[in-house]
Order: structure tokens, then C-alpha cells, then sequence
């Protein structure tokens, strides 16, 4: 059924439930009463199912369709290795705490009703499953065991609580140590547990490449291209047809560069950039996908479902195929592109003082790398100025603007995270050799900024002209998280000033700019952003905390985000003059689907990338263990210390090995009692650690505190 009219549907039913004449009824019942014709009778369970999901309905024991009870919820459930998990309601702040005896069997990520109370002490909902409303794993992917008759798989995501039993006969011959795809015959209950039979070996957990595409089915992430998207790829040329010129904007005598990695291959945004008195004039020029990725085609259609690349370490898996995302649609130095422009009127106080939107035509003059510019513009290199000479007054202006768009940002509050990301090296094996923080430098923040100021302009200028539109929305935080947060750095002399359970992002802003270089900074930058809500694509807009600002967007990179895509459907059909009625109301009811899609795989390949981070990371360090490392205490917990090292890695310091008679824990200390001594560890303290051992299964790293002990006075 089409989702515009499952909609429909979903609408009519729960109008009929809602009814003052309804009373609870079973399936047959309402299908008499609707008059629902034979061949719509699946239509119409399809469509009970959807509300049940939803939470708007609920099935009695009796089989009879009601409305959902108050206390009754319907969400995500989050396992745990120790069998507890929580329901995550969508639109609610609050988990519900589900007992390891109330789950009913639920497996991590299973749709689930709830019912819902307090528990004893008031502080945290509390629930059991009343019913698993949809299965979300029918296969698994794990590291197989050998039993003399049966094997039984350890799902590589711990929160997947259970190991699945298989029965001798469904092994597929695996042996102790494989990778295995499981699929779930029987999902057990809350005293057994689940059975499978193996469908594929994926190799041995320690055959290079094997632990990667590990995760990538695990991910369930689509690797190969179907076939129908594959021809369609067959008809798009390698260079742009005379046709797709006519009533394009002609730029291809303006100085143009791209700055990006020097391993990049999609190259999706450019930069024109001149400056009459006081205005730059900023062209922010974007490879114009739609006209190669049509709406509704296969390859539109695969794209939407894939949601985004996915960025692992030693690989790319692209929204789109290669033909495309390296190829013509690539900015690539040149050679002529089609593309969506956004020419920017910026004055010297940062503000748009007009901008223009347009289809244009580009040739890119160089493809430059961040480490070059940046060797431009902070280190001075002689050799590379003379190199790219005629273009330097291009990267000084670029410099001139970037700062003037910073402190614009800067005044108005907007927060920047500044803590360095992983970079991991490898060698051919995939063996990492290395691991350094990613700093960000001149360069990058240049282009950060410039594409930031193109996604508020398009989007607060879509906003105002009330056309259906995909906005970047981050919402405010939780007033609880920003309170615990407040206390938290009030340890280390700090404060935030919080207003009728508010904050303006101008606060955490500050909080920033004063740990900036200490000791504590970058455990203090990372609990801020947990305090965050995550950002999510919507359908309306409803501001971005973050970035302090009313109006954003994605609009700079269509070849590797899908909303990014959509909106350049939108803007282009908006140009042309056939935003009619139609397609106005066409979109109105497509893009909160497209949104959600978009948010939900925008998660997976974060998920995803965050894994394969963990394993090379206990990778990396399992060629160290005895070696000792200076680090950060960066987390408490009731059963250890998470300890951060300056090269990313965190690994744990276990109760278990902290030699301690008994301990006081709250979440910023611990305090160690021997029998005449004690000692305190507290949060952001620099402590020495031994490495003692790595679980790539459990993807852990465990510490030992060197030189704890003995206990001072």
C-alpha cells in the first residue's frame, strides 16, 4: 500500500475507534461494519497493524481493538547484556526501566507495548512488555561456539541480552571462532533462548577484513547496487550533455576551487568567492544530483533507502553508485558540471545582505586539499604559495569572511565542539598501525563555515516563501541533563546560568570558550554534548539549539545525504515554476516520511562507524598491553572508570582490579577504603594506567591504575 494512503487510512480508522458509538471489537466485526470488500481485507489488517505500532490502538486478551490506555506505551526496546532493558517512546524524554523478568522475551530493537507505572521510589517509570509488536532482528550477526552437539552465537551488539542457541544440524559446519549470519528460527522467551540456524560464514574473527564486514551485516548495510539501478546507471553519460545547459547561469569564467581531504573522491561543494568594498561576494556551488537521480527511479528510490554513505575505515559505502558520486556528479577540476548555486551579498558584519539561488554551470580551476590551503594560510610555505600563487588572494579573502562568520556565530551563541575526532591508520592487512586525534585546522573550518552560512540562507528562505521543505532541527536540551551538568562542572569552578528551566546556547558557549586548553577540557566538551539532545531532519522548522538559529538545512552534499537531495528536487522545481498546487500538496505529505527515513539511517551508519572505530581501536591496543599511558578519567560508574588517553582511546579500570576493600561512588568520584587508608579518583584527574587486557568479542579495553597504591593519608 502506498504510504500517502496507508496514511489516509490510518486516519479513517482512528476516527471510527475514536467514536463515541464504537465499542471494543474484534477484526471481523469491523470489517462488517466498514463494509470492507474481500480483496481489502488485508488492507484493512495492514492498517490495524500500523496503529498498534503507532500506540494509537491496543488488542485485549480477547483479541478485541480498543484505544490505547494511558499508561499503555508503544516503543523501541534497548537491550542489556544483563538481560534489563528500556523502552524508548518516540516524542517522550523519559526511557521506561523493563525489569530482566518483564521483558517478555523482547530482543534489542523489537517493537514493543509497555504498560507503564512508578516505581517505588518514585524517581524512573517503570513497565513490563505486555506484547512484542514487531520483530526487528530475523537475522544476527555473531562469533560462533562449538559444543560437542550444538553451537550457540554471541551477537556482536551487546545489547542483543541472549545467546542464540543452534541446533547440530543448522552449524553450516562453522567451528569455534567463525563469524556467522544467524537467522532466528524461534525467538524464545524470558526463560529460553533464542534458536537459529546459520545462513553464511563470514570467515574467522581474526581473518583480516572479516571483523569490518562483520559489522556491515550486522548494519544490515546495502553493499551491492540492485540491477535496475545498475542499468539506470548504464544510460548516465560521463559528460554533460549540451541539453542540460539551456537556461543554466554560465560561471565558468569565475575563479573556482574545491578544499577537501586528499582522499576524497566525491567532491560535492565548490567556492567562488570576490570582495567589492565592504561585501564578499560568496558562490557556495553544489553538484546538482537530481539531474542525474530523478524522482521515483531506481536509483531515487535506492538512495532514499540507503539515507546516506556510510564512512568506515578502510571503506566508503556510497548512497550512490560510483559512476556517479566519483564521476559526474563530482566536482572534479577541469571539467565542466552541472550545478546548484547559492550566491551569497555578505556585508562586514557577517550578515546576508542579498543572495540569489540558481542553476548553474561551473569548471572547477583546482581541486586543492585542506593541507594545502592550510599550509597557505597558517605556515607560510613558500613552496606552496609559489605552487598555487595566482589563487592565495582567493584563500586570504576566504580567511577574511570565514572570521567575520565566526564571531558573527560567535555573538549570537552558537556553539562549536572543538574535541578531536579518531583518524585510524592501516595497513594492506587492515591491521591498525595507528591512531591520532583528526584536528580540524584553517582550512576546514573555512569550508565549515561557508557551507553553514549556504544551509541558513536556503533554509530561512524556503522557510518565509512556506514551501514544503527537509530542515535540520536540534532541539532544546532536557532541563534535568542541563541541571546535572550545572552540578557537574560546579566540581571545577564553573557555572551556567539557567533561566525558568532554560538555557540559551550562548551559555554552553562560554562554559567552552572558558575550559578552552585546560586539563578538563575535553571530558567538559564531551558531557555538554551528551547533555544535547541529538539533531534530526523534520519536516517543519524547529530551530537548531546548536547552531543558535532559527532556519537550517542540508543542502551541501546530495551526494552522499539524502535530504540534502530532496531539498535540491524542491528548489530546482521551485526555479523552473512548477511549485503548483499539486506538487505543493505532492510533498506536504512525502517529506515527514523522507525525514524519518533519512534520521533513522543517518543513526545506523553512525552506529556503524562507531563500531568499527571500537574494534580497531581494541585492535590497536592489544599490541600493548604492560605498556603504561598517561589519561584522563573521563567517566564513573558503579563498576569502573573510564579513562580517556590523548590519542581517543578509552578503555575501562574495573572495580575488580582496584584492590580496594570496599568503595563510595557517586558520578564524579570514587573514593577507594583499605583498611587504614583511603583514596579518591575524581572526574577530568590525569591518571597513569597499565594496559592489561583487550576483548575484540566485547570490543573492551581494560585498565589498571599504576601507582594508586599504597593508599595516601
Amino acid at each position: 500500500m502506498d504510504r500517502i494512503i496507508m496514511e489516509e487510512k490510518k486516519k479513517v480508522l482512528l476516527d471510527f475507534i475514536n467514536s463515541k458509538e464504537y465499542q471494543p471489537m474484534k477484526f471481523k466485526e469491523i470489517s462488517t461494519i466498514l463494509q470492507v470488500p474481500r480483496d481489502e481485507k488485508q488492507d484493512l489488517r495492514d492498517v490495524l497493524a500500523e496503529l498498534q505500532l503507532d500506540g494509537k490502538i491496543e488488542q485485549d486478551i480477547t483479541g478485541k481493538y480498543k484505544l490505547a490506555s494511558a499508561n499503555t506505551k508503544t516503543g523501541t526496546f534497548s537491550g542489556t547484556q544483563r538481560g534489563f532493558g528500556f523502552v524508548i517512546v518516540e516524542g517522550e524524554d523519559e526511557d521506561i526501566f523493563i525489569p530482566e523478568n518483564a521483558t517478555k522475551g523482547a530482543l534489542h530493537n523489537d517493537k514493543v507495548m509497555v504498560s507503564v507505572k512508578k516505581d517505588k521510589t518514585g524517581k524512573r517509570r517503570e513497565g513490563e512488555v505486555i506484547k512484542v509488536l514487531d520483530r526487528s532482528n530475523t537475522t544476527i550477526v555473531g562469533t560462533f561456539e562449538k559444543s560437542k552437539n550444538f553451537g550457540f552465537v554471541i551477537a556482536d551488539n551487546q545489547k542483543f541480552g541472549k545467546d542464540i542457541f543452534i541446533p547440530k544440524e543448522h552449524t553450516k559446519g562453522a567451528v569455534t571462532g567463525h563469524k556467522v549470519v544467524v537467522q532466528i528460527t524461534d525467538y524464545g522467551d524470558k526463560d529460553r533462548n533464542p534458536e537459529g540456524k546459520v545462513l553464511e560464514i563470514l570467515g574467522h574473527m581474526n581473518d583480516p577484513g572479516v571483523d569490518i564486514v562483520s559489522v556491515i551485516m550486522a548494519y544490515n548495510l546495502p553493499v551491492e547496487f540492485p540491477e535496475e539501478v545498475m542499468h539506470q546507471v548504464e544510460s548516465v553519460p560521463e559528460e554533460i550533455a549540451e541539453n542540460d545547459m539551456i537556461g543554466r547561469k554560465d560561471i565558468r569564467n569565475l575563479q573556482t576551487v574545491t578544499i577537501d581531504g586528499e582522499d576524497a573522491k566525491d567532491l560535492d561543494d565548490a567556492i567562488t568567492i570576490s570582495r567589492e568594498g565592504n561585501i564578499y561576494r560568496l558562490g557556495v556551488h553544489i553538484a546538482d544530483v537530481t539531474n542525474y537521480v530523478t524522482e521515483n527511479s531506481p536509483l531515487d528510490k535506492e538512495a532514499l533507502k540507503r539515507g546516506t554513505s556510510v564512512y568506515l575505515v578502510d571503506r566508503v559505502i556510497p548512497m550512490l553508485p560510483h559512476k556517479l558520486s566519483n564521476g559526474i556528479c563530482s566536482l572534479n577540476a577541469g571539467v565542466d558540471r552541472l550545478a546548484l548555486s547559492c550566491f551569497m551579498d555578505v556585508d562586514d558584519k557577517g550578515n546576508v545582505v542579498g543572495h540569489e539561488i540558481a542553476e548553474t554551470i561551473i569548471n572547477v580551476d583546482r581541486r586543492m586539499t585542506y593541507t594545502n590551503v592550510k599550509k597557505i594560510l597558517e605556515d607560510r610555505d613558500e613552496e606552496v604559495i609559489n605552487e598555487y600563487k595566482e589563487l592565495v588572494p582567493m584563500f586570504e579573502t576566504m580567511l577574511e569572511l570565514a572570521d567575520i562568520l565566526r564571531e558573527k556565530r560567535r555573538k549570537r551563541g552558537s556553539i562549536d565542539f572543538d574535541f578531536p575526532e579518531s583518524k585510524i591508520i592501516l595497513d594492506k592487512e587492515g591491521k591498525p598501525v595507528d591512531i591520532k586525534p583528526y584536528e580540524r585546522n584553517k582550512a576546514t573550518k573555512i569550508i565549515e563555515d561557508f557551507m553553514l552560512l549556504a544551509n541558513e540562507t536556503i533554509a530561512e528562505d524556503f522557510f518565509w516563501q512556506e514551501i514544503p521543505f527537509v530542515y535540520r532541527s536540534h532541539e532544546n536540551p532536557d532541563s534535568e541533563k542541563i541541571q546535572q551538568l550545572g552540578i557537574f562542572i560546579n566540581n571545577f569552578g564553573y557555572s551556567i546560568k539557567i533561566s525558568q528551566d532554560e538555557i540559551h546556547p550562548k551559555e554552553l558557549q562560554k562554559l567552552l570558550l572558558k575550559i578552552d586548553g585546560t586539563p578538563e577540557e575535553a571530558l567538559i566538551s564531551r558531557l555538554t554534548l551528551r547533555s544535547m539532545k541529538r539533531a534530526h531532519y523534520t519536516a517543519s522548522s524547529d530551530g537548531h539549539f546548536g547552531l543558535a538559529t532559527k532556519y537550517y538545512c542540508h543542502f551541501t552534499s546530495p551526494i552522499r545525504r539524502y535530504p540534502d537531495l530532496q531539498i535540491h528536487r524542491i528548489i530546482k522545481e521551485n526555479l523552473r515554476g512548477k511549485m503548483n498546487e499539486k506538487r505543493l500538496n505532492h510533498y506536504s505529505k512525502l517529506l515527514p516520511d523522507v525525514s524519518r527515513q533519512s534520521s533513522i539511517t543517518e543513526r545506523r551508519a553512525d552506529d556503524a562507524e562507531r563500531d568499527v572505530e571500537k574494534l580497531k581501536k581494541v585492535e590497536y591496543m592489544s599490541n600493548f598491553i604492560g605498556e603504561t599511558f598517561e589519561g584522563v578519567i573521563s567517566g564513573i560508574t558503579n563498576w569502573g572508570m573510564y579513562v580517556e588517553l590523548p590519542n581517543t582511546v578509552e578503555g575501562m579500570v574495573r572495580l575488580s582490579e582496584m584492590q580496594d576493600d570496599y568503595y563510595i561512588y557517586d558520578e564524579q568520584h570514587y573514593t577507594l577504603i583499605g583498611e587504614h587508608t583511603r583514596k579518591t579518583f575524581k572526574l577530568g584527574e590525569k591518571v597513569k594506567v597499565e594496559v592489561v587486557a583487550t576483548d575484540k568479542l566485547l570490543r573492551t579495553i581494560d585498565f589498571e591504575i599504576v601507582d594508586a597504591w599504597p593508599l595516601e593519608e
